[in-house]
């Protein structure tokens, strides 16, 4: 396998310092680094980009995650390993990764749901983790950025 090109972000210097900001600004609410990784991990899965899978999961195992979480992260409605929060993250990525897949794309019970679990500085820490994460995805599998060269 081999990438068609050099990551866009490193191509335009000037674009790479403005994610890394985006990057640390999802971070810096004090949520759990577990709980942004499997964000991370569940969007990059849904969107295919096995570049950012197999980020995710290497950071995750780093973070001391269990294989089972790991593992069924794709399947976490049927896992008995999540947090009732977790799940309502996991929802809201889905939901706000897949806008186009309803009309209504976030509905206001996933919403709620989420809502009820954390504040909205916390939510607005989910959601830009959401959004950089789509726009990784959105760089490196058009490319394709070869898993494993993180």
């Amino acid at each position: 396998m081999e990438a068609r090109m050099k990551n866009p972000a490193t191509i335009i210097p000037a674009a790479m310092q403005p994610i890394q900001a985006l990057i640390g600004a999802a971070r810096s609410q004090g949520l759990p680094e577990e709980l942004m990784e499997m964000i991370h991990l569940r969007v990059s899965q849904i969107n295919g980009c096995g570049f950012c899978v197999d980020a995710g999961l290497k950071s995750l195992r780093k973070l001391g995650e269990s294989e089972e979480r790991l593992g069924m992260v794709v399947a976490w409605r049927e896992a008995p390993y999540y947090t009732d929060a977790e799940r309502a993250a996991l929802e809201l990525a889905e939901a706000s990764t897949r806008l186009a897949d309803r009309a209504d794309a976030v509905p206001d019970e996933v919403w709620n749901n989420a809502a009820d679990h954390f504040d909205e500085r916390q939510l607005a820490s989910i959601l830009l983790m959401i959004a950089v994460t789509n726009l990784f995805n959105r760089l490196n599998a058009p490319i394709r950025q070869i898993a494993g060269t993180w």
